[in-house]
């Protein structure tokens, strides 16, 4: 018989979870995290294609607009005023037009009367990037925040799944009404830990082929690099992860209202 001491336990079983105590936050979070799912369209429970859940989660064409914009204008407009001999290009320029463009985008949101939220964080992204750079003096550091931004996700992704209490899990668990209680679920806990791995991946590979550049202060094949890294892979992981959340939550079959032959 095998000492259930000694047995080597399973990291996405986070221990047992009928004696595991909940850490008390969890629910908190949980909240919070279902909350912003729900307000972004990720609700497994609704009748929508993934496509459909995923376009509308970005934002749509205006979404994708605000976020990939600002970052094209500061790559292109640095690119094309490089000086040939130091290699740097306009800095001011670059994080001017970049920073008023994000602001227009917000502004215009504000006459449409259309939900802001979106439109001014990446504004406050693109204001605390510019900051970075403009104090420094160095167009790389406009890229900092990213970097840990990308590194305090990839963390809490990682630590929150081998910790048996996957940030994933915890956003579905309150989105779906059951809590914590998906931990009781083999099936549920692995998926969970496994979508939890591949979104600390993410992050963890943003760092891994762009911190280099950073290095090397290669400015240029940074920001393309930046903008290839977000939204093109962003977009394919989110739409996993939701297929993956509707087979663990199938939908309820609908009621037949005809009547019967």
């Amino acid at each position: 018989m095998t000492d259930p001491q000694s047995a080597p336990r399973d990291p996405a079983s986070g221990g047992d979870p009928a004696l595991t105590t909940p850490p008390p936050a969890s629910e908190a979070l949980g909240s919070a995290l279902a909350g912003a799912a729900r307000r972004a369209g990720l609700d497994p429970s609704a009748d929508r294609s993934t496509g459909h859940v995923v376009w509308h989660a970005m934002g749509g064409w205006r979404g994708i607009v605000e976020a990939v914009v600002p970052g094209v204008v500061f790559i292109a407009v640095y690119t094309l005023t490089m000086d040939a001999e130091t290699g740097d290009g306009d800095l001011f320029w670059s994080l001017g037009l970049s920073v008023g463009i994000a602001a227009l985008f917000t502004i215009a949101r504000l006459f449409a009367r259309q939900p802001v939220t979106s439109a001014v964080s990446g504004l406050l992204a693109v204001v605390v990037a510019a900051a970075f750079a403009i104090f420094t003096g160095e167009a790389s550091n406009n890229f900092i925040p990213g970097f840990i931004t990308n590194a305090l996700y990839g963390a809490a992704f990682l630590i929150s799944a081998f910790a048996g209490w996957s940030i994933i899990g915890l956003a579905v668990g309150f989105l779906m009404g059951e809590g914590t209680a998906w931990r009781r679920d083999r099936r549920k806990r692995r998926a969970f830990f496994w979508l939890a791995i591949a979104w600390a991946a993410l992050f963890a590979a943003r760092l891994l082929v762009q911190f280099p550049l950073y290095l090397a202060d290669n400015v240029a094949a940074l920001g393309t690099l930046k903008l290839v890294m977000g939204i093109p892979l962003f977009a394919p992981l989110l739409a996993v992860s939701y297929l993956v959340v509707r087979a663990l939550y199938p939908p309820a079959p609908k009621e037949d209202l005809s009547e019967p032959v």
